[in-house]
């Protein structure tokens, strides 16, 4: 962390307050393969935080305009009231715009693991709620939507990618490695809210 992380609520990682992953590094690395995430992709993904970077709040914009206008989301960010919470929208909101960067800047390594495990644990009823000490009537986020959400942030992301004067080959490469980077957060996210065969 850094001192521009570090003054956002609720940014652990790289931390010892991260609950380590679960899962092994060997299963990681198939994981990985899976989703075809290769050295390629990781290039890809450097660039696209290049051009992501002072596009951050446009794109969280487009986002929070997505979830601000589906009742059935935005519901997860109500405070005690039951009404959109606009302290825990904002807080949630600065940690987003770091998770951006950190799609594009990070190693995928295990400390990048842990920290997804952590992402995973604070949308289940575990720990929802708790890292910005929220009163909500949600208690969890349900995982239909957190794998549902993938289309909408790979979706969108395409038309900032090609604002900056690069090829269509290479927005489409940059496109195509955020949506492998998603689809693995995603599946790592979900860990939490499986039991550890099943997963």
């Amino acid at each position: 962390m850094n001192a521009s992380t570090t003054a956002i609520p609720g940014y652990t990682y790289g931390t010892a307050q991260v609950t380590p992953s679960p899962l092994s590094d060997a299963d990681f690395a198939l994981l990985k393969q899976t989703v075809l995430l290769g050295d390629a992709d990781l290039h890809h993904l450097r660039l696209a935080g290049e051009v992501l970077g002072d596009q951050v709040e446009a794109v969280l914009d487009v986002w929070y305009g997505f979830v601000g206008g589906h009742p059935h989301l935005v519901k997860y960010f109500s405070g005690a009231d039951g009404q959109p919470s606009p302290a825990y929208l904002g807080a949630v909101r600065r940690r987003f715009g770091q998770w951006i960067q950190d799609t594009c800047a990070a190693q995928y390594d295990r400390a990048w693991l842990d920290y997804q495990y952590e992402i995973g644990l604070r949308h289940t009823s575990a720990r929802k709620n708790l890292t910005d000490g929220i009163v909500s009537p949600s208690q969890h986020i349900h995982l239909r939507y957190l794998i549902a959400f993938i289309v909408p942030i790979t979706a969108t992301i395409k038309p900032f990618l090609a604002k900056k004067g690069h090829t269509a080959a290479e927005v489409d490469a940059m496109h195509a490695a955020w949506f492998k980077s998603v689809t693995l957060q995603v599946t790592l996210w979900s860990m939490p809210y499986l039991a550890p065969s099943t997963f």
